[in-house]
């Protein structure tokens, strides 16, 4: 049976605890976690705090790896070690919160840049997703590649079910342990279908990111037919990837429980 719930961000202001009393108000029963977010509230669990608010609360739990200081493609090197660094930290952590996946961005590099600079930026991209995917099945998580938005400046390697295809291809790991977060929000506004992506990859798709937008802009607005994508797409875990704890209610067209957003 497939669970409903939202992410956290760090925007809302409240601790994990105050937003699984929203989620759960809402009749919500998932949690999505941004790791680096975590670490901008000082009352962020544990992994092995978050375990047992999983367990009292009665919620499934999944972490999205860091990606905003962070890029798996960068063609400095410390860079991309440091930041494979995080991905595997974001492993051991779900690990030991007995979450189930994690979702993880493809790396990216900016178009300006030489030819030799971008192919060494995509081989490092390749590398860096290669040695997360092998500690995934290490720890028994299963890491889950994101679709991304196209970007101006910036070459992303995920933004078409072709290029993400062609992209799991380049990583010999079983499905098992590399599978996808299909991000509506994100097919949507790169000019795709989400069915594309479910017809491309099937039950790869372990994880599925609920937004909308007019698609201009990847703005993440809320998205009241969200039906008939979690009837359809064979993903576990749906998340609500909201800019605010209201738009969450509104995706669910009801009004929103009380919440402390304020730090």
């Amino acid at each position: 049976m497939s669970r409903l719930g939202a992410a956290m961000d760090v925007r809302f202001g409240a601790s994990v605890t105050e937003f699984l009393d929203f989620l759960t108000d809402l009749g919500l029963d998932h949690l999505e976690l941004k790791r680096e977010y975590l670490e901008g509230h000082p009352d962020a669990p544990t992994a092995d705090k978050l375990g047992e608010l999983a367990d009292r609360y009665s919620v499934s739990v999944t972490y999205h790896a860091p990606f905003r200081d962070w890029n798996m493609g960068s063609f400095n090197d410390d860079v991309r070690r440091a930041s494979v660094e995080q991905v595997k930290r974001t492993l051991d952590d779900a690990a030991t919160a007995e979450a189930s996946a994690v979702v993880v961005h493809g790396g990216a590099v900016p178009h300006r840049y030489p030819d030799w600079v971008r192919e060494k930026a995509a081989g490092n991209a390749r590398r860096s997703l290669l040695e997360c995917a092998e500690y995934a099945a290490d720890v028994g998580v299963v890491l889950c590649l994101e679709n991304q938005p196209q970007n101006e400046s910036k070459c992303r390697y995920t933004t078409s079910p072709a290029d993400l295809g062609a992209t799991l291809r380049n990583v010999p790991v079983d499905d098992d342990h590399l599978g996808v977060t299909l991000d509506v929000g994100h097919a949507k506004v790169n000019g795709y279908d989400w069915r594309e992506f479910v017809e491309f990859f099937g039950e790869r798709i372990r994880v599925c990111h609920l937004h909308d937008n007019d698609g201009t802009n990847d703005t993440h607005d809320p998205l009241p037919s969200y039906r008939e994508i979690v009837e359809t797409v064979p993903a576990e875990y749906f998340v609500f990837e909201m800019k605010s704890v209201d738009d969450i209610a509104r995706c669910l067209e009801v009004d929103a429980p009380p919440i402390d957003t304020a730090l």
